[in-house]
């Protein structure tokens, strides 16, 4: 990697960048190790979860289960200004999606990837429509 930028110095909407890859890869990830399957239905079951719906309720799970750093970065990232919201879903959800594509990114940048192993394992487990 050969940012030099730490990331608590780099715009939420970059960490969200990073983010939403990082957390799209898990979601491959788990759909994948349930067996193979067309990947034409592998893609549509991935876009299904990693929509904004699922990830503004992830928010809010996680806002009671984080550090003060952590909610502080997901704050930003939710309260962040610049990106168009898409027509299917309401800005309330798109801000809270933002928020934890954004903790991702940041847990990502610092290198702790079993910390966003965790946290998603917590999703995954008490949102059960996800996956």
């Amino acid at each position: 990697m050969k940012n030099t930028e730490k990331p608590s110095q780099m715009s939420p909407l970059t960490l969200a960048f990073i983010g939403d890859a990082v957390y799209e890869l898990l979601v491959r990830e788990r759909i994948v190790g349930d067996g193979s399957m067309p990947v034409g239905r592998l893609h549509s079951m991935a876009v299904g979860k990693v929509c904004c719906t699922f990830q503004a309720k992830a928010y809010e799970l996680l806002s009671e289960r984080l550090t003060e750093e952590e909610y502080a970065v997901m704050k930003r990232g939710r309260n962040a200004n610049g990106a168009k919201v898409p027509k299917n879903s309401s800005p309330a959800d798109y801000r809270r999606a933002t928020g934890v594509e954004t903790l991702f990114g940041y847990l990502y940048m610092m290198g702790r990837l079993e910390r966003i192993n965790e946290l998603f394992e917590l999703i995954v487990q008490n949102i059960p429509e996800l996956l």
